[in-house]
């Protein structure tokens, strides 16, 4: 069996080689860990009153949903942040939500991050980032 020293040798510098940070410039154009906390409140508290989906919130620990999803939103934009809360499949198991509701947050969302002057593609970047969850949030 022959072996190509050369993909050793990468290889092996590849494992020395010091862990490239993560990339953190939503996190950073989000207005790092304050700006993703603010989102997470703001958005949390709009919800909460907004009458298409403020039925949702009823049972839940407010202060909590908004500490947890500023933690999740500062890990899913690089802030370094460990989200360590419940799966989105968990947090919304029962609740019979539908696209409609999703779509609200959404929009819920983009209306925050207007507030918070936070440019169009950046707002895109990160709602990318959560549309995915849709397939674990939409139960109905």
């Amino acid at each position: 069996m022959r072996i190509n020293f050369v993909v050793v040798a990468v290889l092996f510098a590849l494992c020395l080689a010091p862990a490239q940070a993560a990339d953190d410039s939503l996190f950073r154009a989000l207005g790092g860990r304050d700006g993703v906390t603010r989102i997470a409140n703001e958005a949390i508290a709009m919800a909460e009153k907004d009458p298409r989906i403020g039925h949702t919130f009823s049972e839940s620990d407010i202060p909590r949903v908004k500490e947890q999803l500023g933690i999740q939103f500062c890990a899913l934009t690089g802030g370094g942040c460990v989200y360590e809360g419940h799966t989105m499949a968990e947090s919304h198991q029962g609740l019979g939500l539908t696209q409609s509701d999703f779509n609200a947050l959404v929009e819920i969302l983009q209306i925050v991050m207007d507030r918070e002057n936070i440019p169009f593609a950046t707002q895109n970047r990160f709602l990318a980032l959560l549309a995915p969850m849709v397939r674990d949030v939409i139960t109905r």
